[in-house]
């Protein structure tokens, strides 16, 4: 029994010993996260997302965003590369396939859907489902993880590539890694042109243009903020935080005709990964641990509303998760918002004077 238990103990000791030794898949840098703030006030939990209607149920997976044609058709990028069209009557067909991974889409003025695609780049998806490339780099950068966007009156296009060093799949050693990698860029379609507007991003994900349009709000979700990046005036080519220390991961963003720039979170704040920041060494240990023993998200649904200036307005809140969690979208669209996700099986949709009258009861302070 002895030898056996000494046997057991040397194995141990020779696994972790290689454990340790064995490269790390990241270059960790050291964080400090602020305190996270606690569900109160206007970000206080409710059962709004609790009434929405979910479309497709079990018929796809992975909608991580939405948009809504001007005949109440409702498309969603999937995890398999196809860019599904759900019908009013509730029949789910192929619209295109990307042959990649479909995030972020915004239909153009021209009738195309206009898809950040996080593996091939930024498309152009014509009415009849013909796929075209606009932009797969910038100032000799491809791009690793184009994420989501928005569409300026003038027709440029304003997108986000996520991580120039991982691909979709490993956004969490991004995350692990936490470094700049991020970029704000816009596209051209006059010119074909693609620039970077910021870079240096943690996570850069989603994309809103303000009212005026004289500034772009970007995510960068591993520093829980939304930037603002100015178009326009005085400030225009500088940058600034439009909202800091949020309570959940920041996903897609919107912006609607009324002003509110809507906010989607796939999970609160994770104290296990705050705790792990300040160590480079510990994220790079983590980093290399199978994907289930690694920190996961809660299921829960969470929603903030903005207003212009930054002032968070209130929130909406599916706290079991039951009906929808991990929302990565959400949109404003025919008296409703949609609601995507990376991971779920369906498509939310709330009436939006649902969701007002939620946003209206919230404490506002």
């Amino acid at each position: 029994m002895k030898k056996i238990l000494l046997t057991l103990l040397v194995l141990i000791l020779l696994f972790l010993g290689l454990f340790f030794l064995w490269p790390s898949p990241v270059d960790s840098a050291a964080w400090e996260p602020p305190e996270a703030p606690g569900l109160e006030g206007p970000a206080k939990p409710n059962e709004a997302l609790q009434d929405a209607d979910v479309l497709a149920k079990g018929e796809i997976e992975g909608p991580e965003d939405t948009e809504v044609d001007g005949e109440g058709n409702v498309y969603g990028g999937l995890q398999d590369g196809r860019i599904i069209r759900v019908t009013p009557e509730g029949e789910v067909e192929t619209f295109a396939d990307t042959g990649g991974r479909p995030l972020g889409m915004e239909f153009d003025d021209d009738g195309n859907l206009i898809v950040a695609d996080a593996w091939k780049g930024l498309l152009s998806v014509a009415p009849d489902g013909t796929v075209e490339v606009l932009t797969t780099g910038s100032e000799g950068t491809p791009f690793a993880f184009t994420d989501d966007l928005a569409i300026a009156s003038d027709g440029r296009i304003y997108f986000s590539d996520a991580s120039s060093r991982f691909h979709q799949p490993d956004y969490r050693l991004d995350m692990l890694e936490s470094r700049p990698h991020g970029r704000l860029l816009r596209y051209d379609p006059e010119t074909g042109e693609t620039e970077t507007l910021m870079d240096d991003l943690h996570f850069a994900n989603g994309v809103a243009l303000t009212e005026d349009e004289r500034s772009v709000l970007v995510n960068e979700t591993w520093r829980y903020r939304i930037q603002q990046y100015w178009l326009e005036g005085g400030k225009a080519g500088t940058s600034e935080v439009f909202a800091r220390n949020l309570p959940g991961f920041p996903d897609n963003l919107s912006a609607d005709h009324n002003g509110i720039i809507w906010v989607a979170l796939p999970t609160r704040r994770n104290p296990q990964m705050d705790a792990f920041h300040p160590s480079p060494w510990l994220k790079e240990q983590v980093a290399k641990l199978p994907e289930f023993l690694q920190p996961s998200p809660e299921p829960y649904g969470l929603v903030l509303a903005f207003d212009q200036q930054g002032k968070m307005l209130g929130s909406l809140h599916d706290p079991t998760g039951e009906r929808v969690q991990m929302l990565t979208s959400v949109k404003a669209r025919d008296g409703a918002l949609y609601f995507g996700s990376l991971y779920n099986d369906r498509i939310g949709r709330l009436d939006y004077d649902r969701a007002m009258k939620a946003l209206r009861e919230q404490p506002d302070e």
